[in-house]
């Protein structure tokens, strides 16, 4: 079975940082892209951040540019998204999902994804 597990949210204060992990099971992720989306309360699912398979390659949301900088280690396949600098508005919560070679930001294209990580940022 093809599994992805989030892990690493919680409550911070503003301007303080997390690190999510993004596990995955049941298959490698070296052929992958991995991507974080957030959902907060009320709005759309979002794209953040991007990686590709060999790690060569990395995008990142206008919103999260500078703060948040995602990494992979394959030979723990998993992925990472440490989050610095955290504002109220980055609480969401975030979710790792998969696509075949190539980074995108689509959620349409992403497949297996995560349960999601609950991030609250919140004096």
């Amino acid at each position: 079975q093809l599994q992805l597990v989030e892990s690493g949210g919680g409550l911070v204060q503003p301007g303080e940082s997390l690190r999510l992990s993004c596990a995955a099971s049941g298959f490698s992720l070296d052929y992958y892209s991995i991507g974080w989306f957030r959902q907060a309360p009320g709005k759309e699912r979002e794209w953040v951040s991007c990686i590709t398979s060999g790690g060569d390659s990395t995008n990142y949301a206008d919103s999260v540019k500078g703060r948040f900088t995602i990494s992979r280690d394959n030979a723990k396949n998993t992925v990472y998204l440490q989050m610095n600098s955290l504002k109220p508005e980055d609480t969401a919560i975030y979710y790792c999902a998969a696509r075949l070679r190539f980074c995108g930001r689509s959620s349409a294209n992403f497949n297996p994804w995560g349960q999601g990580t609950q991030v609250t940022v919140s004096s």
